[in-house]
């Protein structure tokens, strides 16, 4: 069998062949791997990045088909590492694409990464303790949602409309806010394959201000749904809003055509876990970020 080919891709040619990664892994196996493709499309469409434009490593077949990959992504001071291989991987295969990734980062001038691990995964930690890496912080709780046990759509409260973008073109977009790195969300969205605006849910108070809004994204290769990202704002808080933005974007994905449904929260962020699991989601992965340099 030949050897994966390696090589390099970026902007949004990058973004086509991390999606086509993601999708095989998805596709091989229900919940292996801690993202999905739009995990990758939403970090695209948050704002332009310094590692827009990098080139990243990736590794593709005799078919030419990716098979792996050790993506960088800036956020803020942060900068992620994320080995992406595929569900069947060796230990020693994972491994020399964590430490290709490191490389790479190295040379492009990145001194130290972080990693998102599964707690679980004793090989990939084992590995980055030796190289000096260590806990930083708790990472997300992934949690699932069968579509078939979705919950029924909760009451809008009454001075609240609840729109979809499709039919908000007229307004901004209600992701613009400068405070939370969106100055202007929708063209990156609009670059992406997954992102429909008709899943793109947000609440207006009776004054047409913005009180909440979630993404919902539908991948038709996995059928898979990712909720990413959801928000209330501050003064409309206690009111029911999440929740109903919730159960009408896991409605749609549903009919969309999603048989699963994915979101992650915060282990310390008692309001989300709440809704989360009241509405049915079941943990199944709890993540640590992991912080280190690149020299190995």
């Amino acid at each position: 069998m030949p050897s994966p080919t390696e090589e390099f891709r970026s902007g949004l040619d990058y973004l086509e062949a991390v999606s086509a990664l993601l999708n095989r892994v998805r596709t091989a196996h229900p919940t292996a791997g801690l993202f999905e493709a739009a995990d990758m499309q939403w970090w695209w469409s948050m704002n332009e990045r310094p590692t827009d434009d990098l080139d990243q490593l990736f590794w593709f077949d005799d078919r030419g088909r990716p098979e792996a990959a050790a993506i960088i992504t800036g956020f803020g001071n942060t900068t992620l590492l994320n080995p992406l291989v595929l569900p069947d991987a060796t230990p020693e295969w994972t491994e020399h694409v964590m430490r290709r990734g490191l490389d790479h980062a190295s040379e492009s001038g990145f001194d130290s990464v972080c990693l998102e691990v599964d707690r679980t995964d004793h090989v990939l930690r084992a590995v980055l303790s030796e190289l000096g890496f260590t806990v930083e912080e708790d990472g997300l709780v992934e949690s699932w949602l069968s579509a078939d046990g979705r919950p029924p759509i909760s009451d809008l409260e009454e001075g609240y409309l609840l729109l979809d973008r499709a039919s908000a073109m007229d307004r901004p977009h209600h992701m613009i806010n400068e405070r939370r790195n969106h100055p202007d969300s929708e063209p990156r969205l609009n670059q992406t394959s997954l992102y429909r605006s008709d899943l793109d849910l947000v609440v207006y108070d009776d004054e047409g201000n913005v009180a909440a809004y979630g993404l919902f994204w539908y991948d038709p290769t996995t059928a898979v749904g990712l909720v990413e990202p959801m928000r209330t704002e501050d003064e409309h808080q206690s009111h029911g809003l999440a929740r109903h933005v919730l159960t009408c974007g896991i409605d749609r994905l549903a009919n969309a055509g999603a048989t699963r449904i994915k979101i992650g929260f915060e282990p310390d962020n008692a309001v989300a876990k709440h809704l989360y699991l009241s509405a049915g989601f079941e943990p199944h992965r709890e993540n640590d970020i992991l912080a280190g340099p690149t020299s190995t």
